[in-house]
Order: C-alpha cells, then structure tokens, then sequence
C-alpha cells in the first residue's frame, strides 16, 4: 500500500508543477484574474495534499507496516479532496461554470477527515 501511495503522491505533486505553469502561463490571458486565482487555489491545494499523501505513505513506512486502517482513509480522504477541491476548481475557471462551485467545499470536507485520520493512527 505505500508504493501506491507514494507513486500517487509523485503523480500528483508533479501534475500541481505542471498545472501551476500551465496557470501561469497558457492560462494568464485566457480567463479572468478571479478564474486565474481560482485555478491557483486548486494548484495550492493540490500541491499541499500531495505532500499530505507522502506523509501518508512515509508513516506506514515509519510504522514498520502496509496496512493501517485510519492511514488508509487518510489516504482515500486526501485522494478525494485533490480530485472534489483541486477538480472543481480547475473546470470552473476553465468553463465558467457555476455548477463547479459546490463540490469544491466537498473536496474540503475530505481534505479535513484525511487529517483527521492521519491523527487518529497517531493517537490510537
């Protein structure tokens, strides 16, 4: 379970690299300066989540263990909330559509639990 996690972490912070310059750069002049913040916001969040699931990953390894219940709904939660938080974001400031909106407080919600998980294999 922690080779997943930790190629998935990869694969997301070095997806949040390309997305930030794809923000900065293709994106700049092709949507508004709140979209472009929006987008960012997904970029942030994205980034900071990615290095959450290496946490994840290196505590199963620091445990001595692949399996841990609350690690793995960490790991579900933050896997989530990039694609909820980070996704909704990207496709409202990419298609002006309201409707995005919603599901991104959703994609917060998991990023919480995530944490809250992550704590709970600590403290039990």
């Amino acid at each position: 379970m922690s080779k997943l996690i930790m190629l998935i972490s990869g694969i997301s912070a070095g997806l949040s690299v390309v997305l930030g310059a794809f923000a900065s750069h293709g994106l700049k002049k092709k949507i508004s300066a709140e979209m472009l913040a929006a987008f960012k916001t997904g970029v942030d969040y994205q980034f900071y989540h990615s290095f959450a699931l290496a946490l994840v990953g290196l505590s199963l390894i620091a445990s001595n263990i692949d399996e841990s219940t609350f690690l793995t709904w960490a790991f579900i939660c933050f896997v989530v909330g990039i694609v909820f938080f980070s996704g909704s974001l990207y496709l409202l400031a990419l298609t002006k559509k309201k409707i995005f909106g919603p599901v991104t407080p959703l994609g917060g919600l998991f990023f919480i639990l995530g944490w809250l998980f992550f704590i709970l294999h600590w403290v039990n």
